[in-house]
């Protein structure tokens, strides 16, 4: 049984890197189905290939095999693995915490280290750079083409030793609620919250009202100011922020028209909270 075989990188497209990675997949089996989730994950940045990971996989179906390189480790002891969630979707990428929201969301069912005796490009060995291709790409084509079985990957390993990145997790208290800014709508500038929908539920917050949103980096406040909470961006007049409920069903704050990001020189990750009151 063949698998769609999709592929995430910070690479970018302006070189040959992602088709070699095609090439490579291509050469395992001629009839797969190769996809691209995104290659313009910002250079070594694995919390935005965890997050890209997690916005998009369960809209795959079951066992689609996912292949995540983004790799400032590559070449040193971090491992190589192949891991189950408990989607039933399938990912190849180094051991470096690219998996965190995957395992706070679905679950890591089983993990196994890549055995490169096996599965690595035959003539590569010497290679030590470009283990998306020589490795992962090989690997994710050979498991979604069904040469091999994901037992088959390499030797497995305690689901609880893989590595992780630190994550705030979203609290609610009263008229309140806490998280942090989660990613970017990066062609927007809008910011995405980890905060549910339902914690507005919670707090009994409508379409219409106007909530206090504060948002701080290391703990030190950067922005502080009112805002509607809409519908969408027509519930505002062009410049003005609003809140709103992404495509994922968590909260987020933009500009109507205008990136928030840019004009408020807004990151994302866990030492960048956001708080929301009634």
């Amino acid at each position: 049984m063949t698998r769609a075989l999709v592929l995430q990188s910070d690479f970018g497209i302006s070189d040959g890197a992602v088709s070699a990675m095609h090439g490579v997949a291509h050469s395992v089996d001629h009839n797969l189905a190769i996809f691209d989730l995104t290659h313009d994950i910002p250079p070594f940045n694995i919390w935005e290939g965890s997050y890209r990971l997690w916005q998009t996989m369960t809209y795959w179906s079951t066992q689609t095999v996912f292949v995540s390189v983004v790799d400032p480790g590559v070449g040193s002891t971090r491992r190589s693995i192949g891991v189950r969630t408990g989607s039933g979707h399938f990912v190849i990428t180094p051991d470096n915490g690219t998996l965190t929201h995957i395992e706070r969301t679905e679950g890591i069912v089983e993990v196994r280290e890549i055995d490169e005796k096996v599965n690595r490009l035959p003539r590569s060995g010497e290679s030590y750079t470009f283990h998306g291709r020589d490795i992962y790409a090989y690997t994710g084509a050979r498991l979604a083409a069904g040469v091999i079985t994901f037992e088959e990957v390499g030797p497995s390993l305690d689901p609880n030793s893989i590595e992780r990145i630190p994550v705030k997790e979203p609290e609610i208290d009263g008229n309140s609620a806490f998280g942090m800014i989660d990613i970017l709508d990066i062609r927007f500038g809008n910011l995405w919250t980890n905060i549910p929908r339902d914690f507005f539920k919670e707090m009994g917050v409508r379409y219409g009202d106007t909530l206090r949103v504060s948002i701080s980096h290391n703990g030190n406040e950067v922005y502080n100011n009112s805002m509607t909470f809409g519908r969408s961006f027509a519930d505002t007049h062009k410049g003005e922020p609003l809140v709103y409920v992404n495509s994922l069903d968590n909260l987020g704050v933009a500009i109507n028209q205008g990136s928030f990001a840019r004009a408020y020189n807004i990151r994302t990750g866990s030492n960048w909270t956001i708080h929301f009151s009634k």
